[in-house]
Formats: C-alpha cells, sequence, structure tokens
C-alpha cells in the first residue's frame, strides 16, 4: 500500500447481539488497534477511524456504520480497512466480493487479523475470497439444516410447543422406536368447553358472513378468549384461518394441494378423523407482528389431533374471509376530531372514538359524534352511553387549554411543583450517574489490561482464564452501560434551567393567541401534552391535566361510574349531542 504514512487505518467492527464468547465490539476494537500498532505503528493505531455496527447481522451490507464508513472512503484517503473477523464485513460471498474489487480498484487494504489476511498481497487476496466462499457456505448450510428439521418434525405431526390453539392443550406421549429407544414427544388434546366455543364461532361466522356481526355476538353474550379477554375481530380472524381445527379429509386434502403447500403426508393419510399441523405459517420478525407468509412456504403434516371443523367448511371459511378482505377496503374519509386516545367513556372506560356524519353545521364543518367502542360493538348491549358533540366538545377543550397561559395559577403550580421535585432529586441523580461512570471506566481499564495481556498468553492454559475474566467483565461494562443510558435520560430530561422553565412559562402565556393557527396535528399534539385524560359521564366532560400536585382518581376500566375527582380535574359545561 502506497504512502502509507499519509493515510488513515480504519477499524470497522460488528455484532449482532452479546453472546458471551469475548468478542465485544469494544474487544474487536482494541484487537484491531494492537494490531496495527504492532505492525504499522502506534501513531496509525492511535489515530485510526472507528466505525461501529452493534445489532446488525453479517447477511448483508444494509449497515448505517458500514454505510458511513464508505461513503467517507470517498472522501478521507484511507490506507486499510481492519477488521477483527472476516464475517464482521459480511457473510455474503457476492457482496464480499464487491467490496474487495471496489477497495482495490482504490488502492484501499483490508486486512482481518484473525485469519491473518492482507489483500496487499496476491496470495491474501485469493485466500480472503476462499475463506469467504466457505462462510457463506456455512451460513446456507444451517439455513438449510433448520428447514429439514423442520421437514422431519412436520412428519411426526407433533406439537412443537408454544401457544396452544384454542380449544386445545398439550399433552406429552410417549413411544418406542426398533431400536428399543424411548421417546417423548407433545401432541394436541381437546378442551371440550373451549372446542364448543370454536365451533360456534365458526357456524356464527358461517351465519352472517361477517367478523364484525360475530365480534357482536360473542362480546354481547360474555364469551372471552382461553386467556379470559374479550374477542376481538384480530383474534376472530385468527380462530378462523387456523388449519390446525381443520379436519383432514378429501376436501382438505384437495385444497391444500391446488395451493402447493410443502405437504409431507399421503392422501391415505387424510382420514376424516385427525387434524391439519401446519409449520412455517408465519414470519417471526423482532419488534413486530408475525407476518402471514403465502401457503407454497407452509410445511404441511395430518396431526396426531383430532380435527373439528370438515375440510369443506374451513375451505368455504376461507373463501368468505378472502371475499370480506376485497370489500373492505374504503376510501378514507377526513377525519377533524381531535380527541382521539384521550377521550374516554365513564361508564366502561373504554375509549371513545369518533363517528363523522355527512351534515354541516352552522360553521360549513362536517359534524361528528364521539362514541363508545364497547356501546359500538356490543350495540348498546353492554354501554348505552350517551354520545357527546365531537365539534362542540374539542373546541371546548382547545378554549380549556388556551387558559393555561392567561389563568397562571394552574401552570405556575404545575411549575413551581416540578422545580422543586426535580430540586431534591437532582443531586441524588447526578452523585449516581457519576458513580456508575467511575465505575464503567474502571471496568474498561480493566478489560484493555487483560487484552493486553492475551497476545503474550497465547497458546498457554492462562489463555481461557483471561477470556473468562474478558467475558464477565463485559457483562458487567454492558449492565453499567444501560445504568448510564437511563440516568442520563433522567438528568437531561430533568435539567431544565430557571431562565428555560420562565421560557416555557412565556410560551404558554402566548398559547392561547396562537392555538387558533395552529394545523390539525399540532392541535392533536398540544392537546397530548397538556391533558392526560378526558372523561365524559354522560352529561359533562372531565378533563385530567398532567401535573405534579394532587392525585386524578380516574374510573377502572369496567368499574361502575363514580364521580371524577382531583386536583388537575376540570369539569366542562353540558355537550350532549
Amino acid at each position: 500500500m502506497k504512502d502509507r504514512e499519509q493515510k488513515r487505518f480504519v477499524i470497522y467492527s460488528r455484532k449482532s447481539k452479546f453472546t458471551g464468547k469475548g468478542e465485544s465490539i469494544e474487544n474487536q476494537i482494541e484487537l484491531c488497534r494492537q494490531y496495527i500498532a504492532v505492525n504499522f505503528g502506534q501513531t496509525e493505531a492511535d489515530s485510526a477511524l472507528i466505525y461501529e455496527d452493534e445489532g446488525f447481522s453479517g447477511g448483508n451490507l444494509e449497515r448505517p456504520q458500514f454505510k458511513k464508513m464508505m461513503n467517507d472512503s470517498q472522501k478521507i484517503d484511507f490506507a486499510a480497512i481492519v477488521v477483527y473477523r472476516l464475517d464482521r464485513i459480511s457473510r455474503n460471498i457476492g457482496d464480499f466480493a464487491k467490496l474487495i474489487d471496489d477497495l482495490g480498484r482504490r488502492e484501499i487494504g483490508f486486512i482481518s487479523i484473525r485469519e491473518q489476511f492482507d489483500t496487499s498481497s496476491p496470495m491474501g487476496r485469493a485466500m480472503m475470497y476462499i475463506a469467504s466462499v466457505f462462510s457463506q457456505l456455512e451460513r446456507e448450510t444451517i439455513a438449510e439444516r433448520i428447514r429439514d428439521n423442520m421437514h422431519e418434525l412436520a412428519k411426526t405431526g407433533r406439537w412443537l410447543g408454544g401457544n396452544t390453539p384454542t380449544g386445545y392443550a398439550s399433552e406429552s406421549i410417549t413411544s418406542v422406536n426398533m431400536n428399543g429407544k424411548t421417546t417423548r414427544a407433545c401432541k394436541l388434546k381437546i378442551i371440550p368447553e373451549e372446542i364448543t366455543l370454536v365451533k360456534l364461532i365458526f357456524d356464527k361466522f358461517i351465519e352472517t358472513g361477517s367478523l364484525t356481526k360475530t365480534d357482536e355476538f360473542l362480546l354481547s353474550n360474555g364469551y372471552t378468549t382461553k386467556r379470559g379477554k374479550r374477542f376481538t375481530r384480530f383474534a376472530i380472524r385468527g380462530i378462523l384461518m387456523n388449519p390446525v381445527y381443520m379436519i383432514a379429509d378429501d376436501d382438505a386434502y384437495n385444497y391444500l394441494s391446488e395451493n402447493e403447500v410443502d405437504l409431507y403426508s399421503e392422501k391415505k393419510d387424510f382420514d376424516g378423523e385427525h387434524g391439519i399441523m401446519a409449520y412455517n405459517r408465519t414470519l417471526q420478525t423482532k419488534g413486530r407482528g408475525n407476518q402471514a407468509k403465502p401457503m407454497n412456504e407452509w410445511i404441511v403434516a395430518v396431526g396426531k389431533h383430532k380435527g373439528i371443523i370438515p375440510g369443506a367448511t374451513w375451505v368455504k371459511v376461507q373463501k368468505m374471509l378472502e371475499l370480506n378482505r376485497s370489500k373492505n377496503y374504503r376510501k378514507p374519509k377526513s377525519n377533524v376530531a381531535l380527541l382521539s386516545g384521550v377521550l374516554f367513556c365513564g361508564n366502561c372506560g373504554d375509549y371513545m372514538r369518533p363517528k363523522l356524519t355527512s351534515r354541516l353545521n352552522a360553521d360549513g364543518e362536517y359534524t361528528y359524534t364521539y362514541l363508545c367502542t364497547t356501546k359500538e360493538r356490543s350495540t348498546s348491549k353492554l354501554c348505552a352511553m350517551k354520545n357527546p358533540n365531537g365539534n362542540l366538545l374539542d373546541r371546548m377543550v382547545i378554549e380549556e387549554i388556551k387558559k393555561l397561559g392567561s389563568q397562571s395559577t394552574d401552570m405556575a403550580r404545575m411549575i413551581t411543583q416540578t422545580k422543586k421535585q426535580i430540586g431534591r432529586s437532582r443531586d441524588d441523580y447526578n452523585a449516581q450517574l457519576d458513580e456508575a461512570r467511575k465505575q464503567f471506566d474502571g471496568n474498561e481499564k480493566t478489560i484493555k489490561a487483560l487484552v493486553g495481556k492475551l497476545g503474550a498468553a497465547s497458546g498457554t492454559s492462562a489463555e481461557q482464564y483471561i477470556l473468562a475474566q474478558i467475558d464477565e467483565l463485559h457483562t458487567k461494562g454492558e449492565a453499567l452501560k444501560s445504568r448510564i443510558r437511563d440516568l442520563e435520560a433522567v438528568t437531561t430530561q430533568n435539567a431544565l434551567t430557571d431562565i428555560e422553565f420562565d421560557l416555557i412559562r412565556d410560551m404558554l402565556s402566548n398559547f392561547g393567541e396562537n392555538i387558533d393557527n395552529y394545523t390539525l396535528e399540532q392541535k392533536r399534539a398540544a392537546i397530548k401534552t397538556f391533558v392526560r385524560k378526558i372523561v365524559w359521564d354522560g352529561e359533562n366532560a372531565h378533563m385530567y391535566l398532567f401535573g405534579n400536585e394532587g392525585k386524578c382518581e380516574l374510573p377502572q376500566i369496567g368499574e361502575a361510574k363514580t364521580e371524577p375527582k382531583g386536583n388537575n380535574c376540570r369539569p366542562l359545561s353540558e355537550v350532549i349531542e
């Protein structure tokens, strides 16, 4: 590599998650820095640029810090990119090959210290490509092995664990194989009272052709899920679409075959008695709800459990659901209501949502009311709360918020109380934060000292002992980092100075003059800034402000109606429709 003294080394580190193997982001960086110091000098090591991606897979190059590094490589002269291990960059041979070609054309080296690869030599480049091929092969082999394992499990028709579907419980079964070895597995067994409810849900949906009407029926008659909660349309749809209830008969076989599922049972196994086990039906992604996969990705077998819904009936229900989905699109109406999410029914405690009409009022606005969702879902059987006039209620809430600026007593009390509370806790938080930072710094110094000893201890019995210490200290460091982040968030949130409090007061004093000029979204944001909850009791609305003095005694969900109380409760005038 040319003109190395004029270029800067780059250290890149990546980790999907902490695994306890001593390869944390910090350890990777320190090992790379030591490598640069030994081979190119301490000055180069100290000036190395650092890019870190934590919580990202090596399956592709879609990582924020990696992208930043490659963008910076167009502006800054890089001598080489140094990584702890080859797969820290990528496990995809195509991505990796393109990256090495790109770096080679721009005379940027690539060094992997674990495998001792350096692209400054032809042999180093060749060996790196070979290692990358094996890295991708390993990744694809693991994925294939997982799917093969699912295929083998599908052949048994067993229940693999997790939350059992409504109507069934998990039951352990024991069997002896040809070698005389005893094996244990699980299958589903029927819970009579629950399975009767499942049949009722199928019957009611076929009768009404509507998830909404089925939901209304279950709600009005007091039916609950196996966990004692009210049914929702989402839960009802989940039951209706679950093939576990379908009897393995000729209709089931034909339907599954037509939809090209990965079927691991012969036609003769569809005996008209057992149910269906379908694996690989959903894509489970961390932080998101499960997504349904297309049927041609399912792995299906006849289960060990008893089915309850004939194949023809189950197929009919799927077609009805599909038809409903195609009819469900509606052009969204313009929603000008402001109180969604903060307005509650004082009778049953449920949310109240806006219900728009096609009528115009004297101001030329479309009129709307707020409707209790329990009242709507049960067609007034479980709750008969009167609907408030939404246009009027929204205006009255805005007028009350305006008073927070012009009537200084409420806001002054809220600000003063907040200042007192922060004053009492600020010193304590700062002391805890200083102590946590000292402990973290000491922990990091100890880790760096141990990392420095690794080179001398390589190949000796002391190496594993040092690695074990590093793992233990890393775990402690992660806990300390989490504690520091929490304390920093608290101190930052509560770091308002007296001047800043005065600025807030000044801003609020002009709030009433400006709110009428706010956009719809700005008004909604303003309401949620000052209002914790609004309770409609059928005659009046009671508005609860955010504040630190006094409690707001709000009715609980399902609790009998009580008169709202509290220092921050502001009754509004009658706004019945």
